[in-house]
């Protein structure tokens, strides 16, 4: 938190800890600078959407993923195929990436090797815009809904099992007793889940953004995120890079609070 300082300075990195405080005080000179430059809105939009494409397809996926699951009778078969849903996970942003670059070459990949196979031309999916953010939404599905799909079937162990012997008795099928019983069994954990992920729409993380795009696609694949690497690693200005991070941990913060309230009134 003592970092945050820097946004409202001209910080001289060379100086250390000392240029915290021997720094010019500027206030919100590097937030209006952000706002006002042509990058802004491209930038908050690219975001957004990314986040808000991975949110409308992965979280919904990962409670069904959940609801199927835990419907599963072998135990063995159960266990394996929770493990190798939430496999992806643990793969590296650089191997997923490799994996997605050698998939769709124009030269020899499987996608296009299909596309070509149907009458189609080979397509350069990462050097053309519209292209990305259909290519980063699935990537992101297929790594994250087993590991998020975790937290439901915990969730749905908490449930009584009288309630779904109760619901078998009076004839209820599979179906019924996943919407009747465990969906609202789990709601709760549902509401916090979807808390924190509306909190960190903006918080997108750069790395396989930053392993995938190029300067031809920044027009759908830049976002605020590789924005401040770029602006204060590469071009090292820490003062303008910290003001836009900060930027974007205040809106988190206004999502989650507000998030909140609007669960709490729909109870």
């Amino acid at each position: 938190m003592f970092g945050i300082i820097i946004a409202f300075e001209d910080y001289k990195p060379f100086w250390g800890i000392q240029g915290i405080f021997t720094s010019n005080w500027v206030g919100g000179k590097h937030f209006l600078k952000f706002f006002k430059s042509a990058y802004c809105f491209r930038l908050i939009k690219n975001t957004l959407l990314l986040s808000i494409y991975s949110l409308i397809w992965s979280f919904p996926l990962s409670i069904i993923l959940a609801l199927f699951i835990n419907e599963l009778k072998g135990k063995f078969f159960k266990k394996t195929v929770q493990t190798v849903s939430y496999l992806p996970h643990f793969l590296s942003a650089v191997i997923v990436c490799g994996m997605i670059r050698t998939l769709t070459s124009v030269d020899g990949g499987l996608v296009n090797a299909i596309v070509t196979a149907f009458g189609g031309e080979a397509i350069p999916f990462l050097g053309q815009p519209e292209w990305f953010r259909s290519i980063y939404t699935i990537s992101e599905v297929w790594q994250s809904i087993g590991w998020e799909s975790i937290v439901f079937i915990a969730a749905m162990m908490s449930i009584d099992k009288e309630l779904y012997e109760a619901a078998m008795v009076d004839g209820a099928g599979v179906l019924r007793r996943m919407v009747s019983i465990t969906i609202p069994g789990i709601m709760p954990v549902i509401t916090i889940m979807l808390i924190l992920r509306v909190g960190s729409i903006l918080n997108l993380g750069y790395e396989k953004v930053l392993l995938l795009y190029s300067p031809q696609i920044y027009s759908t694949a830049d976002i605020i995120s590789t924005y401040v690497y770029r602006e204060g690693v590469v071009n090292q200005n820490y003062s303008f890079a910290a003001a836009v991070n900060l930027f974007t941990s205040v809106i988190s913060l206004i999502l989650v609070l507000g998030t909140n309230k609007i669960t709490k009134k729909m109870g």
